[in-house]
């Protein structure tokens, strides 16, 4: 089979960084189904493990961790899928990746493919949704249909990430979305989601929040440059508030968060993925993003297809995901 790996940690404007080779078909037993990969998207942390994570001498790792395709076949212990399923996940980060044209994947982290989306515009969904509704739901304990009066500040609207928070936050909670957008591109695209109010992370947050006349808020997720703006978050944070993570690109300093008795929370969505008891919670909760793309409540944060699944593509949405001024997501498709 096809696939693209690396051997050595080099910057994507090396035309060697990712490489074009073959491997063997891998094998589908107990849990795992094993997938014919149709169309993969890139994330920030894609472009991280190829430029931090050395392989073993004579080794080639395998990066991807969104992908849509058909299942192929399926081990003896698989229960959920069967042969021919059309299904989207984000894999797990200690296992081979995507970007081949046969991935094995555990039954448990995958979800069924949105039936009104094709298959870059699945691939486009998985991770970072799953990301924004673990931290919403799961690390800041929002409650469905909750959060009425209160107000959820997202730094980094127009990313990943945050391009999927916005409509969980604004579809499925009564919560006010406050979506930090910079430019003229991203503040049509934070507000084209769902967002109630703007502001402009690359300005004092005090002061963009007083703009808008909010008071101190519950809730503010962190989601891009977590250091840099760490301190005036702690100072912005209601008492008894709660600040999400998602990344550390430096020391945070959480002993401000004392006085208030504000919490910090850690989201990471290869958590469950690498053995957690309630692993099938990523399997449900795909599902449900499913039905509601379907029903037209949610919608995909796909904007590009930058090419198909090979390394010269794969490289170029490398660096687009490096540049940080992609908006949503950058997708490839076929082999």
């Amino acid at each position: 089979m096809k696939i693209v790996g690396f051997r050595e940690l080099l910057p994507a404007t090396d035309p060697n960084a990712l490489l074009d080779l073959e491997a063997p078909a891998p094998v589908a037993t107990g849990h795992d189904i094993l997938v014919r990969v149709k169309a993969v998207s890139v994330n920030p942390v894609d472009t991280k493990v190829r430029s931090r994570a050395q392989p073993a001498e004579g080794e080639i790792r395998i990066l991807g961790y969104d992908a849509a395709g058909v299942v192929e076949a399926v081990g003896e212990a698989v229960t959920l899928f069967a042969p021919g399923d059309e299904v989207f996940y984000a894999g797990a980060i200690h296992r081979p990746g995507s970007n081949a044209e046969l991935q094995l994947v555990d039954e448990h982290i995958v979800g069924k493919k949105p039936k009104t989306l094709d298959f870059a515009q699945a691939a486009a969904m998985p991770l970072t949704f799953i990301t924004a509704w673990e931290l919403l739901f799961d690390r800041l304990g929002v409650a469905r249909d909750g959060g009425e009066g209160q107000s959820l500040v997202i730094i980094g609207g127009a990313g990943g990430v945050g391009s999927a928070l916005i409509q969980l936050a604004r579809k499925l909670t009564k919560l006010n979305v406050v979506a930090s957008a910079s430019r003229d591109e991203t503040r049509q695209w934070v507000e084209g989601l769902g967002a109630h109010q703007l502001f402009d992370h690359t300005k004092p947050l005090a002061d963009e929040l007083a703009r808008l006349g909010l008071a101190a808020p519950a809730y503010i997720a962190v989601l891009t440059h977590s250091a840099e703006h760490f301190p005036q978050v702690v100072d912005a944070i209601a008492l008894q508030g709660k600040i999400g993570v998602i990344e550390a690109d430096g020391d945070l300093n959480i002993r401000p968060l004392q006085q208030k008795a504000a919490s910090i929370h850690w989201e990471y969505m290869f958590a469950r993925p690498l053995g957690a008891p309630d692993m099938i919670e990523q399997h449900r909760l795909l599902n449900e993003v499913a039905d509601l793309v379907d029903q037209g409540t949610l919608r995909t944060t796909l904007t590009q297809v930058v090419g198909k699944i090979r390394a010269a593509d794969l490289l170029e949405a490398h660096r687009m995901v490096e540049s940080a001024r992609t908006i949503g997501k950058v997708a490839l498709e076929g082999f």
